[in-house]
């Protein structure tokens, strides 16, 4: 039931980042965008582990590690700006 609970919360975290993208409110460095794109992948990740789901671990885990490099852009973007 728990990793059932985990995997929903983590699938609407993924898809409501995205949606807020598609609405336009939030753009791809925001934080909210970034931390809930990361925080659900790496529960999704967790689940797929817990499954033994290779592929999904797979695809979770890259998930997490491209918005880790969206934060590291978004760092650098205000860098600069603070910076001019």
């Amino acid at each position: 039931m728990f990793l059932q609970v985990l995997s929903v919360v983590g699938a609407l975290m993924v898809l409501g980042a995205y949606a807020m993208i598609q609405s336009g409110l939030w753009r791809e460095l925001d934080a909210g965008y970034l931390a809930l794109n990361i925080i659900g992948s790496l529960m999704l990740g967790v689940v797929a582990i817990a499954d033994q789901r290779v592929g999904f671990i797979l695809l979770e885990f890259s998930w997490a590690a491209m918005g880790l490099v969206g934060v590291a852009r978004a760092i650098r973007a205000r860098k600069s700006a603070t910076a001019s």
